[in-house]
């Protein structure tokens, strides 16, 4: 039963291995075995008594010869299944010859006495040898697997002919006239010039910003590619499968064998070790930066420290001078952005220009490119994000400030300074989100609305700073038009009119009639609506928040109303026939994942006791018990009903009642689990003034909430802001892969990029991150990009811009692809196939350059002068010679079983392998 064709390279092979001991010496016995289905019509075969043993019927087989990937011993003798002995670990090899002939010896009793018909075979020599001994029984038959093994190449034994006769004379044939000898042979040979071809890379361009780099592209844009050819061999194997000994003539004189003429070529390629390939380093560079525990003061010296020191101190100061009750220094002398300006002047005029880390021209180019609304009005790009993958790889979008930020970091540590830069410019970018900060600027690049949990935590952050903006923006325009009214007011009431208050259209927005002659001259508006006690969206206190809860509520029903939005759903109140109307509410205050944390902390430690529960109720229902004092300024003479009615509306429960006249009417209560003694709502209810939300104590104090976030960025290391950024590197990655991939359209990338994507989902949601693990799975990443790249080389070697047939082009891109998969690919159409020629092609172009000989142009014209005597050959001399000779021969006697001998050669420069098989009728002998 012969084993199908190619089986050994595409199919499954199993491997089983056990340690024993014998004679006081540890051996290692594995067991090799190809798993495949058996048919059950050969089943029966097995059990005929003249059957040979499988491996000895393998001898014979051609379906599998010259595998590509295959066990040394399937190569060399054809076999599908065996059993090897190797000396165990760290034992010493077994060279002497009396040890070897003990172990044959006892392999022969072993299987003799055990009925066992596979081929066992014992590892003698040096183990960089691969000297193999052996034998297989059958029935009535044995087969002995010997070998032979030199440096060079005996001068006799080069060619066929020659090793015919070492053929011959081992087998010893009884017979008067030998049966024909089966010939395979195959000839490899070697391309390793690629002299004709392009350099992977384009040449740099010393005329951009990057220039002098190579591989050097714009801020935003990773490298790619290889900086060495990726592809150092090509081996070219020309085979001639089914020859006999009277067809072929190859002797030292004249050979028949012609790689032109060979009817099956096959190709298959060595790529270089770890090539140099870009966003590899860039990557390994990157993620290096982790391991790094330098702080920005350690990198940068302490001299720069000192004088971002004393610029602090001026900041603090300024702070101090705009909470004083009154001062006479303007505010714009006060403004904390201008000390901040001031503090990085001061640190630029300080710094010497050769100490500098960033080049100030590619400083400038990196913040244009952060920040482009510093230069032109620019909306965010989120009509690129087409795909969520920044949602599963907890990153950040697609152009968002996060992302080009991670991008110039990356770029800036490769090509611009390493460490120092890095930390240069992320003192330049939380100086500038300060100064934005300050100046009221929102930041581009981030989306509107609160922090996005899915992104990292540092989009989050910068998130957090746009929230605070805006918030303060709103202040702002509210104080303006506060001030526009009370404007309007003093120009058109006379002296006594100033005790009158605003008019009603002024309301909505300001807290009544407030007079400008209350307000400090020196008292900036930031200053009373920072305060940590109350939030006004006024000038001055108001004595009215400060009265006690009883007395509003006695007249709460005389009391003007504020703060109202629209009626709700025509409802009334319960107590009066005055609309419901919902209230202005101060909005939830954002928070990032990390306070999140800290927040569920917190309340986890309160525990379980009924004080803790009381307090952890009391700490969550702050927006409750703002939303309830709201709701009471603008709804006048309402009750807890009202309230329950608009803000959770399942917990007011009406139903129909009959009254006395039989008319049907709705009466509503609340619900059971309002009516629980003690219950959170009530107690809210009750300690809730009647107080606007423009006037209330804010959820959200945006001032400090800014501080607290540009005080956590300003602290934090190159190593953790390389942390921060990974995940939007490995996301930016890993588009720049799947983009290079459909150019090249590779299916094993492809399917390898969509499982990198899953487990990169694994590994950077966790908030501690496995950095064992993310290196390997950067690792991952750069041997992508080495086999893109290695695509690329190999299209580019194999383009046919000569031919412009459309078939020719498909079947090379097919071709080129199963080079990237395979271990060796057949050429249709061997040397005369459109591929076939390009190869051959490439070879005559590698002789040339090799043996410096003109052009083709020259070339013809020299041949006809010098003549023929000095043409170049078109392939260098093989680099291996494979020859395998088979027969069946009866032996030891001329009335033997005709059994099949093998004789597998090996010719290299440097190695002479002789590979026998050669089986005896142990019968009639």
């Amino acid at each position: 039963m012969y084993v199908n064709l190619g089986a050994y390279t595409s199919g499954t092979w199993g491997e089983k291995s056990q340690d024993i001991h014998f004679a006081d010496f540890k051996f290692c016995i594995t067991h090799y075995f190809l798993i495949q289905e058996c048919e059950k019509d050969d089943e029966k075969d097995k059990f005929e008594e003249d059957t040979f043993p499988l491996a000895i019927q393998d001898l014979m087989c051609m379906n599998n010869d010259f595998p590509p990937r295959a066990h040394c011993l399937v190569r060399w003798y054809g076999i599908r299944e065996f059993v090897v002995i190797t000396p165990g670990s760290n034992c010493e090899a077994i060279i002497s010859e009396s040890k070897c002939n003990l172990l044959l010896s006892s392999i022969s009793i072993s299987l003799a006495n055990s009925g066992c018909q596979i081929p066992m075979l014992v590892q003698v020599q040096q183990k960089w040898r691969r000297m193999y001994a052996g034998e297989c029984q059958g029935q009535g038959v044995r087969t002995d697997f010997e070998m032979v093994h030199l440096r060079k190449v005996p001068s006799q034994y080069y060619h066929v002919s020659g090793l015919l006769d070492i053929f011959k004379s081992k087998i010893g044939c009884p017979l008067s006239s030998l049966p024909q000898v089966n010939i395979a042979i195959r000839f490899t040979y070697i391309l390793q010039d690629w002299q004709q071809h392009s350099w992977p890379q384009q040449p740099p361009d010393f005329d951009t910003l990057l220039g002098g780099e190579v591989g050097g592209v714009e801020f935003g844009k990773l490298p790619f590619g290889a900086c060495e050819e990726p592809v150092s061999e090509l081996h070219l194997a020309t085979t001639w499968p089914h020859l006999t000994e009277g067809i072929v003539v190859d002797n030292d004189v004249y050979s028949d064998l012609d790689p032109l003429q060979a009817p099956h070529w096959s190709v298959k390629v060595r790529t270089a070790e770890n090539p140099q390939c870009l966003l590899g380093d860039l990557l390994t560079e990157f993620f290096k930066l982790c391991c790094r525990k330098e702080s920005i003061e350690e990198i940068l010296g302490k001299g720069l420290t000192e004088d971002e020191g004393k610029e602090i101190n001026d900041i603090g100061s300024a702070l101090s001078k705009l909470t004083e009750p009154a001062t006479t220094v303007p505010i714009s002398k006060m403004s904390v952005a201008n000390m901040v300006h001031s503090a990085r002047k001061h640190i630029r005029r300080h710094r010497r220009i050769d100490e500098s880390p960033l080049n100030t021209d590619v400083l400038n180019s990196v913040l244009l490119y952060l920040f482009p609304d510093a230069a032109v009005e620019r909306t965010p790009e989120n009509s690129k994000n087409k795909t969520n993958l920044f949602l599963q790889l907890k990153s950040a979008p697609i152009d968002s400030l996060t992302y080009r930020l991670a991008l110039c970091v990356c770029l800036v540590n490769y090509y611009h300074g390493g460490l120092r830069a890095v930390a240069h410019l992320w003192q330049e970018f939380v100086l500038e989100l300060r100064y934005r900060w300050e100046n009221n600027y929102l930041i581009c690049g981030l989306a509107g609305g609160p922090p996005d949990l899915r992104c990292c935590l540092l989009h989050q952050k910068l998130q957090m700073i746009n929230c605070c903006i805006e918030r303060k923006k709103a202040r702002d325009e509210a104080r303006k038009v506060l001030e526009g009214s009370e404007k309007k007011v003093s120009r058109m009431s006379s002296g006594y009119l100033k005790s009158l208050s605003v008019p009603e259209s002024a309301t909505v927005m300001s807290t009544g009639s407030i007079s400008t002659k209350e307000v400090s001259p020196g008292k900036s508006w930031d200053s009373w609506s920072d305060s940590e006690d109350e939030f006004f969206e006024c000038l001055s206190d108001q004595g009215e928040s400060e009265a006690p809860p009883a007395d509003e509520e006695k007249d709460g029903s005389k009391s003007k109303a504020e703060g109202r939005l629209h009626p709700y759903n025509n409802m009334t109140l319960l107590n009066s026939s005055e609309p419901l109307y919902v209230p202005i509410t101060q909005e939830p205050a954002p928070m990032t994942e990390d306070l999140l944390e800290e927040q569920s902390e917190v309340l986890a430690k309160l525990g379980t006791s009924a004080e803790g529960s009381h307090l952890r109720a009391r700490m969550q229902s702050a927006c409750l018990l703002s939303d309830m004092e709201s709701f009471k300024a603008a709804n006048p003479g309402c009750v807890l009903e009202d309230f329950v009615r608009w803000y959770s509306p399942r917990d007011y429960v009406e139903e129909e009642v009959v009254h006395k006249k039989d008319n049907t009417v709705l009466k509503g209560k609340l619900s059971a689990r309002m009516m629980i003694p003690g219950n959170m709502w009530v107690e809210a209810w009750q300690t809730a003034r009647v107080t606007p939300a423009r006037r209330q104590r804010r959820l959200f104090d945006d001032t400090k909430e800014a501080e607290k976030v540009l005080h956590y960025l300003t602290m934090q290391k190159p190593a953790d802001l390389t942390c921060h950024l990974l995940p939007c590197i490995i996301h930016s990655t890993i588009l720049k892969l799947k983009e290079e991939e459909s150019v090249e359209d590779i299916p094993s990338i492809k399917k390898n990029i969509q499982q990198a994507i899953c487990q990169a989902s694994k590994l950077l949601h966790p908030t501690i991150q496995d950095y064992k693990k993310l290196e390997d799975f950067i690792n991952q990443l750069i041997a992508m990009e080495t086999v893109i790249t290695q695509a690329r080389s190999l299209k580019a070697k194999f383009s046919i811009s000569e031919s412009e047939k459309r078939d020719d082009t498909d079947e090379l891109k097919k071709f080129v692809t199963s080079l990237l998969e395979d271990p060796e690919v057949e050429v249709i159409g061997a040397g005369q196939g459109s591929t076939g020629r390009i190869i051959y092609r490439l070879f005559i172009n590698a002789q040339k350059a090799a043996l410096l000989t003109p052009k083709d142009e020259d070339f013809v014209h020299d041949r006809k002068t010098t003549g023929a005597n000095n043409r170049v050959p078109d392939f260098p001399s093989p680099a291996g010679r494979e020859i395998l000779l088979r027969a069946r021969v009866p032996r030891p006697a001329p009335y033997s079983k005709p059994l099949p001998q093998r004789l597998f050669c090996v010719l290299m420069r440097e190695e002479f392998r002789l590979a026998g098989a050669f089986s005896s009728d142990t019968s009639f002998f």
